[in-house]
C-alpha cells in the first residue's frame, strides 16, 4: 500500500512540492514559538532564589560627600542602626546597584582549572544580605568581620558557576581566577559559599552565574541601594515615615523607594510581553497555513475526481478512500518533517544561543506533534468528501 502511495505522490510531486513547502515553513515557526515557550517555563520553574515579597529598595547618590573612608563607614554605620532601630525594620542590607528586577547589571569572568565562563554578574554586598534577602545557602557559610583581613578576598558563588566550575564536587575552599581566560587574572578569589542562583532578572529569566564580593572600607563611596525587609502588612504611612528619615539624614541625596513586588511585575512583563506578540503572529501564521493546507487538498481531490470514481467502481468502499487521502498527507507530512527536523537539530548539536539540548528536543517534539494534528485535522474533511463521491457521478463528470 505504502508503495503505491509513494508513486502516486511522486507522480504528483509538482502540486505536492507547495504542499510540502507550506508544512516545513510551519514546522520552522512552531520550532522557533516553541522553543521560546519551553525555555521560558524550565525557568519559571526554578526556584526563585530569595523571597522577594516585603522587600523595599531605597536608592539614593550623593548622600555624604567626603573623602575620609573612617567617616564614610561611621556615617552609613550610624543609618544602619537607626534604621534597624524602626519597628517596621526586619533587616536591612547595603549593596551595589544591580539589585534584582533592576535592569542593572554588571558583568565579569570568572575561571577555573581551564574552565572560562564570561557575563558572570558581581554583586557587592554587606554581612547582613544573606537574611535581609532570605537567600538560600547551599554550601558553605556567609560572610563575615573575619573576612575582612583574609588573605585571597572571600566570594560566595550561585549554584550555577559552582555546577559549571565543580560539578557536582565540593566547591568551598577552592581558588578561582576573575579572568575571562586563564593567566589574565588580577587576583584569585576563595571561595567560601554557594548560594541557589537568584533570578534577578524574572520569573522567566535564568538565574545565570553569580560572584558576590563582600563590601570592603572604600565601598560606601559608590553604593547605591539600600535593601530594607519589612514586617508583613507594613502600610504606606511606615513608607512615608521612612522616606522622611531618610530624606532627613541624606540631606544632598535624592532618595527613592520602590518595592520588589512591583519591580517584579514590570520585569516579568519586559520578558511576557515579547512572547505574547510572538505567539500572535505565530498564531495567525498556523491559521494561514491550515487554511492553505485545507485549500490544497480540497483542490487535489476535486482533480482527483475521475480517479476516486474510478475506485469506488472497482468495490473500494468509503472510510477506504478517505484512509487513503489521509494517509497521503500524513506521508507528506512525514517527507516535511524529516527536512524540518534535519535543519531544527543543528540547534542542540551547534549549541546556538547556549540553551540546553532538552529544550529544543522538547520544542521539536511539540512541534511535531502540532504539525502532524494540523495536517490530521486538515484532511479529515477533504477526506470526508472524497468519500462521499458516487461513482457514477464522478465518471460521468471525468
Amino acid at each position: 500500500m505504502f508503495k503505491h502511495l509513494f508513486k502516486l505522490i511522486w507522480n504528483k510531486k509538482k502540486q505536492n512540492f507547495l504542499l510540502m513547502s507550506e508544512m516545513l515553513f510551519s514546522f520552522l515557526v512552531l520550532f522557533a514559538v516553541f522553543t521560546l515557550g519551553v525555555y521560558y517555563y524550565s525557568n519559571y520553574k526554578k526556584p526563585m532564589g530569595f523571597e522577594y515579597k516585603n522587600v523595599w529598595v531605597v536608592s539614593y547618590n550623593n548622600a555624604f560627600k567626603t573623602s575620609n573612608t573612617d567617616s564614610l563607614d561611621t556615617y552609613y554605620e550610624t543609618l544602619s542602626q537607626n534604621l534597624r532601630a524602626l519597628p517596621g525594620v526586619k533587616e536591612i542590607s547595603f549593596c551595589s546597584d544591580n539589585v534584582p528586577f533592576s535592569q542593572n547589571s554588571w558583568e565579569g569572568g570568572a575561571n577555573y582549572n581551564g574552565k572560562q565562563v564570561g557575563g558572570v554578574n558581581q554583586y557587592t554586598v554587606d554581612d547582613t544580605y544573606n537574611t535581609t534577602m532570605t537567600t538560600q545557602l547551599l554550601e558553605g557559610r556567609w560572610f563575615n568581620k573575619a573576612d575582612m583581613v583574609a588573605k585571597n578576598q572571600p566570594i560566595i558563588i550561585s549554584s550555577d558557576l559552582k555546577e559549571k566550575f565543580f560539578g557536582t564536587g565540593q566547591a568551598v575552599g577552592k581558588l578561582i581566577g576573575d579572568g575571562d581566560q586563564p593567566g589574565h587574572d588580577k587576583k584569585l578569589m576563595k571561595v567560601i559559599g554557594v548560594i541557589q542562583g537568584i533570578k534577578a532578572n524574572g520569573d522567566y529569566r535564568p538565574a545565570g552565574y553569580g560572584v558576590y564580593h563582600r563590601v570592603d572600607t572604600g565601598s560606601y563611596h559608590w553604593l547605591g541601594r539600600i535593601m530594607v525587609r519589612v514586617n508583613e502588612g507594613t502600610t504606606a504611612a511606615f513608607e512615608a515615615r521612612l522616606y522622611k528619615i531618610l530624606a532627613n539624614y541624606m540631606k544632598n541625596s535624592n532618595v527613592e523607594i520602590e518595592h520588589l513586588t512591583k519591580k517584579r511585575v514590570e520585569a516579568n512583563y519586559f520578558t511576557v510581553v515579547p512572547m505574547i506578540v510572538l505567539g500572535i503572529v505565530g498564531g495567525f501564521l498556523v491559521i494561514n497555513v491550515a487554511l492553505g493546507l485545507f485549500g490544497v487538498l480540497w483542490y487535489n481531490i476535486n482533480k482527483r475526481r475521475g480517479e476516486i470514481g474510478l475506485r469506488r467502481a472497482v468495490g473500494a468502499t468509503g472510510s477506504s478512500v478517505s484512509t487513503q487521502l489521509i494517509t497521503e498527507s500524513m506521508i507528506l507530512a512525514t517527507l516535511s518533517l524529516i527536512i524540518g527536523a534535519f535543519f531544527a537539530v543543528q540547534m542542540p548539536l551547534l549549541n546556538v544561543f547556549d540553551l540546553a539540548a532538552g529544550i529544543y528536543l522538547v520544542a521539536m517534539a511539540l512541534s511535531i506533534i502540532f504539525i502532524y494534528l494540523l495536517v490530521f485535522l486538515c484532511s479529515l474533511y477533504p477526506g470526508k468528501q472524497a468519500a462521499a463521491i458516487y461513482p457514477a457521478v464522478a465518471l460521468h463528470e471525468d
